[in-house]
């Protein structure tokens, strides 16, 4: 097997420098999570995006 990193090796890499925003999120969602509706979360959505694609961007 070459060195290649597989991309779900990144992705879980990258997604685990960024626990504070999904706690965030995670914690809009389940706030009022039974009635969950387009862009309820956003801010804290593109907080978690914009995290990852940063550390994504380093591996």
């Amino acid at each position: 097997m070459s060195g290649r990193v597989r991309p779900i090796e990144k992705f879980a890499k990258a997604t685990a420098q960024c626990s504070v925003e999904a706690a965030a999120y995670g914690k809009c969602i389940v706030a009022d999570y039974q009635s969950v509706h387009k862009d309820m979360c956003a801010k804290e959505f593109m907080r978690l995006k914009d995290c990852y694609l940063a550390a994504a961007k380093k591996l």
